[in-house]
């Protein structure tokens, strides 16, 4: 009987960590209800790291299952989807009219869209590339910029509004898109790092971030949500210029 309740613990714990995830979606939403938008931000972030741990511990404890894949993904469209497009509609989209709902709801949509054809695609897909902006990034460029703006108590002019139209509109159409974005599953640090190595690394990062959180996850993520697409420029020329040199197979390459 005790083993049986072991076991049910451990099928328990990635759930555990996807319910966080769901938890601090919602509590952003309510949050921006409550005009609190730096916290609100937060919360998106918070989500991303326990949406990353819940996906590791069911590998680890080897305890995935189709519930939990579901699971995750309803957890994700609220955190990564809905979450993020109402805290930037309430900071400021509301104030450019229709536009600002407009832009809200592409977002949402992509995210939608985004999550379900990750969800039917998993086994066809080049495992170390992600088929379109992934959710969980989309949803950092959208928080990083409420978090800035508000961090550095930049006021709210209209021209503010409209760039966050650019940020939401971009980051919604980017998540249907084929660019590809790096998954990072390739580097397989795990393997290739002792704990140390890895322990030293996490410290770095912390330290980074710690710098100026704000200004520094939002310019990652706006590193990240634009390199799909130089890997795409890069991945034409290359066939591009295969291309040519079997039409033209004595001209020197170009």
């Amino acid at each position: 009987m005790n083993d049986l309740h072991r076991r049910r613990s451990v099928y328990l714990l990635p759930n555990a960590f996807t319910t966080a995830n769901l938890f601090a979606g919602f509590y952003a939403i309510v949050q921006a209800m409550n005009g609190k938008f730096e916290v609100a931000a937060i919360a998106i972030f918070a989500a991303m790291v326990l949406d990353a741990m819940d996906g590791r511990v069911a590998r680890m404890t080897n305890t995935q299952s189709s519930f939990g894949e579901q699971y995750d993904s309803m957890s994700d469209m609220v955190s990564f989807g809905v979450a993020p497009a109402l805290v930037m509609y309430e900071y400021l989209l509301q104030d450019i009219g229709r536009w600002g709902w407009i832009a809200a709801f592409i977002y949402v949509a992509g995210a939608a869209i985004r999550l379900a054809r990750f969800n039917t695609n998993i086994e066809v897909v080049d495992s170390r590339f992600f088929q379109g902006l992934p959710s969980p990034s989309a949803a950092a460029l959208v928080a990083g910029f409420v978090w800035l703006s508000v961090d550095n108590k930049i006021p709210d002019y209209e021209f503010q509004a409209w760039i966050a139209f650019v940020i939401t509109t971009y980051t919604g159409i980017t998540m249907v898109t084929n660019a590809p974005f790096f998954s990072g599953k390739s580097l397989a640090l795990e393997k290739k790092l002792s704990p140390a190595s890895i322990m030293l690394a996490v410290v770095l990062v912390f330290a980074v971030v710690s710098i100026n959180p704000p200004l520094v996850l939002f310019g990652l993520f706006v590193i990240y949500a634009l390199s799909g697409w130089g890997v795409w420029y890069f991945r034409w020329r290359k066939i591009r210029q295969h291309y040519n040199n079997r039409r033209n197979p004595d001209d020197p390459p170009v």
